[in-house]
């Protein structure tokens, strides 16, 4: 068989993999399943682009990390877009088929929970709500062990003769990113020195400040929709969603802001 667009794409098993559990089937039903979906496909190549970030920060790759921060930039920009197309469902129709999501849940995401600890914002006790034999577990486990992407800029950082503190280059990889005043004198120093790596942090705090605004617009989409009502698989809903709410990724470059 020849190549084709349809089988290049696997067309035929994407365009069924659409499978609505009401019954009769509810309308928008087919509109959360796509959605939601999609968000899986972005989480996928989030995943793919950061790891390329993290090979190039670790090899002071720095055109190559600009590259492809400025194509992640984009995706979390969509990624935000995409949630006005959700929030065309109303509660109502939102009702008439929640129940059948039974236990599932947005909250039980692996790959979003990946892409959080690849990012650097871990959190080991989230492990435990996902059993040892749940589809990529061991991914998950991997990521929260192995260096962040905050970890590899600390030697990109290293490579541009920034001082970084030894208890950050030995710290826990478990642990989440936190501040440093070390780091943010040396940032300074690029941002007023190399003009270069100026570009390279303000597309990183433009990411950040997306990936801020995605969660926003997440709770809020929530909230609209299902009020204070519990989540479903046994979340707390919008009252978990909130905590993570303007929790930055690059907290040395927000830390700095006022002295730019």
């Amino acid at each position: 068989m020849s190549l084709t667009y349809w089988n290049y794409l696997e067309l035929g098993s994407l365009l069924n993999l659409q499978h609505c559990k009401s019954d009769p089937e509810e309308h928008d039903e087919t509109l959360f399943i796509v959605i939601h979906q999609v968000y899986e496909l972005w989480f996928k190549l989030m995943l793919h682009e950061f790891d390329k970030i993290k090979r190039n920060f670790a090899a002071d790759d720095l055109y190559g990390a600009i590259a492809t921060l400025k194509r992640c930039r984009m995706v979390m920009k969509t990624m935000v877009s995409q949630l006005d197309v959700l929030e065309t469902m109303t509660p109502m129709s939102f009702t008439s088929f929640r129940d059948r999501l039974d236990t599932a849940s947005g909250f039980q995401s692996v790959q979003f929970r990946e892409l959080e600890f690849l990012l650097g914002y871990k959190r080991k006790d989230m492990l435990v709500h996902y059993s040892n034999d749940a589809p990529s577990y061991s991914d998950l486990q991997r990521r929260l062990a192995e260096p962040s992407l905050v970890d590899d800029f600390y030697v990109f950082l290293q490579h541009r003769g920034v001082i970084v503190p030894d208890e950050l280059r030995r710290r826990d990889r478990t642990l989440p990113t936190a501040a440093n005043s070390s780091v943010q004198q040396g940032l300074l120093k690029l941002y007023r020195g190399v003009p270069e790596i100026a570009i390279l942090l303000e597309l990183m705090t433009d990411f950040d400040e997306g990936l801020q605004e995605w969660r926003y617009r997440h709770v809020k989409m929530v909230e609209r929709t299902i009020g204070n009502k519990g989540g479903t698989g046994g979340s707390d809903g919008v009252a978990f969603l909130r905590k993570s709410l303007f929790q930055p990724v690059f907290p040395d470059l927000w830390a700095i802001r006022h002295e730019l």
